[in-house]
């Protein structure tokens, strides 16, 4: 399959027309570099990279140097390793104001976004690539996916609808370039030494006195929750760690890319809601790893082929908003009386419910959850069923059946 495009460079290209700095935050071998240095073909921009040793210590040493020798445009690679850079870089977007002069990546969102914004704030663009999604691999239009027949008519062309077997050899092989591209062909052989490089290298560059095989029961332990809400105490006592180191290394995943959550969504007019966000991992191959799943059919027939499921819907649509530059606002409800609506999109004050079901063939009692939204001051648009279906449908006027595939 060779190189995959990533929806991510149309908005690459537009702002490097408009911001004298880029910085493109993932986690490692979701393609940041493959993507940049694939977009910088033909063109005078010269590449280095702080995973080098040397170009690291001249970096962070005489970061004045480093910048004459790689002068701009410039593509510098896991920017994270030096951020004495950053107040260079600030003098000499301030001197210049040339667009796309720094095309920045860096593993390790959180820190590194603050001290970018801090240095170059309004100079800096953050855009954020995942692992890739569904129409990357397999074709479609790639916008953000919404509730809407003709969008929704529109996206279905160029796709290939997928039944439940397709969908679950998706999910069991993860959407990691490599994979996806067919360049690795043994998952179980790739994620485990992902895993190791995370440990060994990132997770103890964030925190140095991490217990390696605590860390990993800990990953274990968390993808096995995927798709629920979290419960700190609980996996504490699983992994054996006090709750504040859960709490750390919980951001220390968020950090790094791999999960993160949709907190529950609420106003002044919907009372009695809970308040512990959910938890998702951006790619399905590393949580069919952790929970040592040996293949698709087994996994769609195992205990957690719906919490899966969930995940895989999830970390798709949020794909689908990332990949266009866009922050995705979702987010899930869940009362006391044990209402529950999967997903909430919310854009432009209107909420869009949307339920997940493992089913092809989902009742139309699934969608009356979302009456509850009514009481709240926000206007509530058509909701969707997202699920196994091979084609588009609906349950009524004001309720469509997605097929997953369609994401």
């Amino acid at each position: 399959m060779g190189y995959i495009r990533r929806s991510l460079e149309k908005t690459i290209s537009q702002v490097s027309k408009e911001y004298p700095a880029i910085l493109v935050t993932g986690p490692r071998q979701v393609g940041k570099t493959t993507m940049l240095r694939k977009l910088m073909e033909g063109s005078d921009r010269r590449y280095a990279s702080l995973d080098d040793l040397n170009e690291r210590n001249l970096a962070k040493n005489d970061p004045e140097m480093f910048l004459q020798l790689h002068k701009p445009p410039v593509l510098i690679d896991e920017v994270q390793y030096a951020p004495e850079l950053f107040i260079y870089v600030k003098a000499h977007v301030d001197k210049k104001r040339s667009p796309g002069d720094f095309w920045l990546t860096g593993s390790q969102a959180f820190q590194l976004t603050r001290g970018v914004q801090e240095s170059l704030a309004g100079r800096v663009a953050v855009l954020s690539l995942t692992s890739t999604a569904q129409a990357e691999i397999y074709g479609g239009a790639a916008d953000p996916f919404e509730i809407d027949l003709d969008k929704l008519s529109a996206r279905a062309k160029g796709r290939t609808s997928a039944d439940a077997e397709e969908i679950y050899e998706r999910i069991f092989k993860g959407s990691m370039p490599a994979i996806a591209s067919g360049e690795i062909s043994d998952v179980q052989i790739f994620y485990g030494s992902y895993l190791t490089t995370y440990i060994e290298r990132d997770v103890r560059a964030l925190s140095s006195a991490i217990d390696s095989l605590k860390f990993l029961r800990f990953i274990t332990a968390v993808a096995a929750r995927t798709g629920q809400m979290i419960n700190v105490a609980e996996i504490a006592r699983d992994v054996e760690i006090n709750q504040k180191q859960v709490k750390d290394w919980l951001q220390i995943l968020e950090t790094l890319g791999l999960i993160f959550y949709l907190h529950p969504y609420s106003n002044n007019l919907l009372k009695r809601l809970v308040k512990a966000p959910k938890l998702y991992f951006y790619d399905t191959g590393l949580v069919c790893y952790l929970t040592k799943w040996s293949g698709a059919q087994t996994l769609m027939n195992g205990a957690m082929n719906g919490a899966i499921f969930e995940n895989y819907v999830v970390a798709e649509i949020a794909k689908t908003y990332l990949n266009n530059g866009r922050a995705p606002f979702m987010y899930y409800y869940r009362d006391k009386d044990a209402k529950e609506i999967d997903i909430i999109l919310e854009r432009d004050g209107v909420l869009t419910p949307i339920e997940i079901k493992k089913s092809s063939n989902p009742s139309a009692e699934i969608v009356k959850t979302f009456r509850v939204l009514d009481k709240g001051s926000a206007t509530r648009s058509k909701g969707a069923v997202v699920c196994l279906k091979p084609e588009l449908s609906a349950i009524d006027r004001d309720n469509l059946v997605v097929p997953v595939w369609m994401i």
